[in-house]
């Protein structure tokens, strides 16, 4: 392999200083066209690279972001980096994208890597609730560099959030299964320590006692995001002396589980029991059996998280102004809940 060539091999042959090929390089005003001219040239001549981190010391801009996700092996989140890259790509920016794997430890060290990277803001979907990363958050906050939530959030003072409306969410997905004549209705509940899930629990509570019914904490079954832990909570419900006779899931593929296990027990499904899940992942509306779903909006929600930014960017002082965007969800009425048109 060739040696990489730097700033003093392109003033070595040129009979300059190497200050006067960084000026130039950099398009410092005191250096004259002719010049600047001349070393653009001889770099691209020499197949010269620029030091993009020595670049971004220098000018405080890096034109990276850093994206921290807990995964990317999701419809969810991987749409949600479209739409951040489509935003932000116009104007000149890279994405790092990062995953925690619901690791606290590893979100910890992301931050800190896109920090040494110079990252010029970081967008994220928090691990957990805990306050374990908190002073990272904080830290972040201090050092100027804009910190915008999306989807799952923490209060942090000075970080802006891009979110759904959970709580409606929950709310017209439990009153549309009432309206279709649903008197018994359970919910998989993710981990309630995270806002969103709390906030699809309190919606679908909520519905239920606007609507007269009685809420019965053991039809909330918390159960992670997976067709088997769907089929495990189903399991549980049919156990009971009076099962259910609908399941509003915070998963997509929680329900899709029960959907499997309902099937096996020859259930039928609406007429007999109605499911709803939430995220509309792609394969809820290509089944033969579509599943109702919440669509969360992703696209868009990469979108204007990177609009946030540019705010911020855009900025002339130094202080950071919170700002809370929330997305209207939207639910999808399909067959695993349609009993009647309404």
């Amino acid at each position: 392999m060739s040696e990489k060539i730097t700033i003093y091999d392109i003033a070595k042959r040129l009979n300059i200083t190497a200050a006067t090929v960084s000026r130039a390089l950099n398009n410092n005003p005191k250096i004259k066209e002719s010049t600047r001219k001349l070393v653009i040239e001889t770099a691209a001549a020499m197949n010269y690279k620029q030091n993009r981190l020595a670049l971004a010391l220098q000018s405080g801009r890096s034109n990276n972001i850093g994206v921290i996700v807990p995964r990317i092996d999701s419809n969810f989140f991987a749409s949600v980096i479209r739409g951040i890259e489509e935003e932000l790509h116009p104007h000149g920016f890279q994405v790092i994208i990062c995953q925690t794997h619901e690791d606290p430890k590893r979100e910890n060290e992301n931050l800190h890597t896109l920090l040494d990277a110079q990252v010029d803001g970081i967008l994220m979907s928090v691990t957990d609730v805990s306050n374990e990363n908190d002073a990272a958050f904080r830290n972040i906050v201090n050092n100027n560099v804009p910190l915008i939530f999306f989807d799952r959030k923490k209060d942090i003072s000075g970080v802006s959030s891009v979110t759904i409306d959970d709580f409606k969410g929950g709310y017209e997905t439990t009153k549309h299964l009432i309206n279709q004549g649903c008197k018994s209705i359970a919910h998989f509940s993710g981990d309630q320590s995270l806002e969103i899930f709390k906030n699809r629990f309190l919606g679908y509570k909520q519905a239920l006692l606007d609507s007269g019914l009685t809420f019965d904490e053991k039809y909330v079954i918390q159960s992670k995001s997976s067709v088997d832990a769907g089929k495990e909570a189903l399991n549980i419900l049919m156990q009971y002396d009076t099962p259910p006779d609908a399941i509003f899931s915070s998963s997509d593929f929680a329900a899709l589980g029960a959907i499997q296990e309902l099937k096996a027990r020859e259930i039928n499904i609406p007429a007999d029991f109605c499911v709803a899940g939430f995220s509309n992942e792609p394969f809820t509306k290509f089944m033969e059996l579509s599943i109702t779903s919440v669509d969360q909006s992703p696209l868009e929600m990469g979108k204007m998280s990177a609009r946030v930014f540019l705010e911020q960017m855009e900025k002339t002082d130094k202080i950071m102004i919170e700002k809370k965007v929330v997305l209207k969800p939207e639910l999808h009425i399909r067959k695993s809940s349609a009993r009647t048109t309404s």
